[in-house]
């Protein structure tokens, strides 16, 4: 019963734990949150930079989908499913910042890519 209370305790704390930061992302760059086997998270992100940006989901298997602008001090949350990044685009000319919480799992790579 003790092991049991334990692991329950323990899988709380997991489920709620979470990532903040402000991600800085160059010009014509993209910032790539997840790609590697995870289970699904959700990202709450605020466009704090003054041209909008692009974030849509890549499954590790390949592909594209879900493709969203946020426009400057604008939010959104983003659920990402397993096994899926969320690519957060900047395709303007000018460095793009966005405020990010990740909760859900965060064992997440985390990189950036042209």
């Amino acid at each position: 019963m003790k092991n049991l209370f334990t692991t329950l305790l323990l899988a709380i704390l997991l489920a709620s734990c979470s990532l903040t930061s402000n991600t800085i992302i160059k010009p014509n760059d993209s910032f790539v949150l997840g790609n590697n086997e995870h289970g699904s998270f959700k990202v709450k992100l605020k466009n704090v930079s003054k041209n909008n940006i692009e974030v849509y989901h890549a499954p590790i298997a390949g592909g594209k989908h879900s493709s969203q602008k946020v426009k400057p001090n604008e939010s959104a949350t983003v659920k990402v499913d397993r096994n899926t990044a969320l690519i957060i685009n900047n395709t303007s000319k000018d460095t793009a910042s966005v405020d990010l919480k990740v909760t859900g799992d965060i064992g997440l790579s985390m990189g950036y890519s042209k």
